[in-house]
């Protein structure tokens, strides 16, 4: 068995993790195309099984209608008027048109702010791009900066170490040194 347990335990666990993100971007969609394939199904089933509707309105009963209220106000609402029809579609339909005129301009004017916002948001990041390009290349100087300052004070404490070294070979001595120099500010002060 080459292979172990953890190794078949965490392929399961990425198998099942991928399984949930491919059904949580596939599930709605297909959802609402089921829901529109339902519903237009059975609105064009009921549409055929129905018979068509025969409206007369003169054998319904007539309703008592308040003083005032002639009873053939009503029966002209139920008559039906093709002039009246029409003006009435060609006005939704008018209406629609600005609707969705209206909606357009909208979108186009959301969509022209969101270009201006993502292109100043651009020039923004461009500009700390830059500054930051100008941090790091700082930053770099100063290290290699850093790092030569370093290397020369390790070669200049080499060459006191090596000095050093000299004057006590020539019999120098650090106590011989700094007694010297008290007795000459003495002499000097005298």
């Amino acid at each position: 068995m080459g292979m172990n347990c953890g190794g078949v335990v965490v392929r399961f666990g990425l198998w099942v993790v991928a399984m949930c993100i491919a059904g949580y971007i596939v599930a709605p969609p297909l959802y609402w195309h089921l829901i529109e394939l339902l519903n237009h199904s059975s609105v064009s089933s009921s549409s055929s099984s129905c018979a068509p509707c025969v409206c007369d309105c003169s054998s319904q009963p007539i309703i008592t209608i308040p003083q005032g209220l002639s009873n053939s106000s009503f029966e002209e609402c139920a008559k039906h008027n093709p002039k009246v029809d029409g003006d009435t579609e060609n006005n939704v339909a008018e209406l629609l048109s600005e609707e969705l005129t209206l909606r357009e301009t909208e979108a186009l004017k959301n969509q022209h702010r969101a270009d201006m916002a993502l292109l100043e948001s651009k020039k923004i990041a461009s500009q700390y791009q830059k500054e930051a390009d100008k941090c790091n290349s700082g930053m770099e100087t100063c290290e290699e900066a850093r790092e030569k300052a370093e290397m020369a004070l390790v070669a200049q404490k080499k060459l006191t170490a090596l000095w050093e070294l000299r004057a006590c070979q020539k019999g120098w001595n650090e106590g011989l040194a700094k007694s010297k120099k008290q007795s000459k500010g003495k002499v000097q002060t005298a």
